[in-house]
This record gives structure tokens, C-alpha cells and sequence, in this order.
């Protein structure tokens, strides 16, 4: 795994603050936060937020900041930075870039880079001594653990509700089928507002906050500082929360004429048919983030930016410099702008 190197010894509690703080463009007052000013385009830039830091993902760099703990022996409270090259298997294979397929291999991918991103993160704020490598077999344990919990209680949980509490009184298909959605959209919002109420994930909503102003801030063709970032919503079209919420609500229109089957059958359909679920909300919100300044699109993407009061909060200033620490290493590398349409196949949609 990469060492993560020093970029900035900013820190709010540093005497020299001020300085420092000047080279981050972070400002020394209270942040004033707004409307977002002009439009925006949408650019092939995504990312997450990780453990006191931010991940930032273009078309062929990705990089992962991070603020250190107080007790790092070189660089207390300062912000370090790592990046790697990547190159998608989207660009390397034509028939993987199709409609609908291109959508699951891009959100397989995704994981994969926001795993090793949070290992990277956790190493980071680990003791001297303590860091423990993660080996790509748990990397891979990671994302089949992750994948398969999605799968489980947002798929496989509510189809066993229904078709065991619900008996032959729900073995018409329409019944079914509209009851299973009730059930399942419940599991997910119950589940999001369970996350957001746990204390130890309130620094982590404020950099997914932070991730997605600063993102919004590039796209907007605004100068990276903090001070211009904290000027836009932390709410962002092309948020995972959003596309999470367009993958139940496609799921209705994939399983609904499947109706009710036996229990069994039931199940594999709702596993064999991930994929394109996956694939058709993939299509749609790349579509509403391309087309933001519609009034259809902000009409569909108004219940996803919503969702998104749960998993996200407003960022300080210094949360807000590691964001944009992350975003201009990847930028150091890459223009977004000017990224070919296979390049923007696997990076249309996460932010």
C-alpha cells in the first residue's frame, strides 16, 4: 500500500494558522455559506468520504487525503495525501461501455476503490506500529461482505417478509409486487436514518459534505478554496444516497412482472436480477447529472437530494481543505474536462 506524504502541516490549532492556512485557501473567518452561484457541468469526478478524510476519483487518478491525528510524530493535525494511477476496465473493452451493462461494472469497481481508499484512511490514523496492511484477499472479503449485505436486506429481506408473514393473502401478483416495494423503500430509509443518527458517523457526513462542495465548486468553474466551496449545497445529483434511492425504485419496474413466485424462485430472481437494476439506475441518474438545469431532471432528482440530509453534513473549513487537498492531486494529473466518453464510462455517477 502507498505511504501517504505530507502535503500541509495545516492545522486549526497551529500558531503559524494563518500562513498555512493562506496556501490551503482556507479562510480565517467564519465560512459564509449561500446559494450556489452559475451553472454547472457535469464532470467526471467522484468520489467518498473516508475516515477524516476524502476520496477523490477522476477518469485515470484517484487519491485519497486525510487529516492525521495530533499525535503523528512529524506531522500532528496535518493533512498527508497519496494517489494511484487507474485505468477502468470500461476503457480497455467496448462491448463493457453497452447501456445497462456498463452500470454494474462501474459500481463493482467503485467499491473496490473505496475500500482500499478506507483501509488507506484507517492506516493513516493508526499508531505507529499499529498499521496492518490490507492484502488484496481482504480487500476482496470486503466487497463481497459489503455487496452481499446490500443484497440481503434490501432485496432478499423484504421479498421473505412479504411471502412468509404475508401467506397466500399477498399470492396475487399485483398485491405482492406492491407491498414488497412498500417493504423495501421502508428497510432503506429506516436504514439511512439509523446510520445518520449514530454519533461516530457525524465527521464522516460532514466530509461526504465536504467531498460534494468541493466537487460542486470544480464544476461550477469556481477557484478551489474552502471558502468558495462552502458556498454550495452539500447536496449533489450524482450522490450515492441518490443512486441507492433510483435502484429501489427501478427495482419495482424490473421485478414487477415476475409477480409472486415461490419462495425459492423468489429469491434468485431478486439476486440474477441486480445487474440490471443496477445498469438502468445507473442510465438515469447519469442522466439527471447531465441535465441538472432541466426542470424534469431537478423534478426526479428532488427525493435522492433529500435523502441526502441524512448522510451528509455541513463541513468545516479545514474538512472542506482536505477535500480539495484530495481533488487537486487527482487534478495534477488529469483534466476532467477534456476526458473522452470511454474514460467517463466508470466516473458518471458517484460523487
Amino acid at each position: 500500500m502507498p505511504a501517504f506524504r505530507p502535503i500541509h502541516a495545516y492545522s486549526d490549532r497551529d500558531a503559524g494558522r494563518d500562513a498555512t492556512a493562506s496556501s490551503l485557501g482556507v479562510a480565517s473567518g467564519p465560512v459564509r455559506r449561500g446559494t450556489t452561484p452559475g451553472p454547472a457541468q457535469d464532470l467526471p469526478i467522484g468520489g467518498q468520504a473516508v475516515l477524516e478524510g476524502v476520496m477523490m476519483r477522476g477518469t485515470k487518478h484517484w487519491a485519497v487525503a486525510v487529516r492525521l491525528p495530533d499525535t503523528h510524530p512529524t506531522n500532528p493535525g496535518g493533512i498527508a495525501v497519496t494517489d494511484e494511477p487507474f485505468t477502468s476496465v470500461l476503457t480497455r473493452h467496448r462491448i463493457l461501455r453497452l447501456p445497462l451493462v456498463r452500470g454494474a461494472v462501474a459500481l463493482v469497481e467503485s467499491m473496490g476503490v473505496g475500500v482500499r481508499a478506507l483501509g488507506m484512511s484507517a492506516n493513516a490514523q493508526a499508531a505507529e506500529g499499529e498499521q496492518e496492511p490490507l492484502t488484496g484477499l481482504k480487500w476482496a472479503l470486503t466487497i463481497v461482505a459489503g455487496l452481499s449485505l446490500a443484497v440481503g436486506l434490501f432485496f432478499l429481506l423484504p421479498a421473505t417478509l412479504v411471502k412468509v408473514i404475508g401467506g397466500s393473502e399477498v399470492d396475487n401478483g399485483l398485491t405482492f409486487v406492491v407491498i414488497e416495494k412498500v417493504v423495501r423503500l421502508s428497510i432503506f430509509i429506516a436504514y439511512l436514518w439509523a446510520v445518520s443518527r449514530m454519533a461516530h458517523l457525524q465527521r464522516v457526513f460532514q466530509y461526504h459534505g465536504a467531498e460534494h462542495q468541493s466537487i460542486a465548486c470544480l464544476e461550477a468553474g469556481q477557484p478551489l478554496l474552502p471558502e468558495n466551496a462552502a458556498r454550495f449545497s452539500r447536496l449533489h445529483p450524482r450522490c450515492g444516497t441518490s443512486f441507492m434511492l433510483i435502484v429501489m425504485i427501478v427495482s419495482v419496474v424490473v421485478f414487477a412482472p415476475l409477480g409472486s413466485l415461490p419462495l425459492g424462485w423468489l429469491l434468485l430472481s431478486r439476486v440474477l436480477g441486480i445487474p440490471l437494476v443496477a445498469g438502468l439506475a445507473f442510465e438515469a441518474i447519469k442522466w439527471m447529472g447531465r441535465n441538472r438545469e432541466l426542470r424534469v431532471a431537478r423534478v426526479l432528482m428532488w427525493p435522492g437530494m433529500q435523502l441526502q440530509r441524512m448522510t451528509t453534513r455541513e463541513p468545516t473549513a479545514d474538512q472542506l481543505a482536505v477535500a480539495i487537498a484530495a481533488l487537486e492531486k487527482v487534478l495534477e494529473h488529469e483534466d476532467p474536462a477534456s476526458a473522452s466518453p470511454a474514460q467517463r464510462a466508470g466516473t458518471d455517477v458517484a460523487a
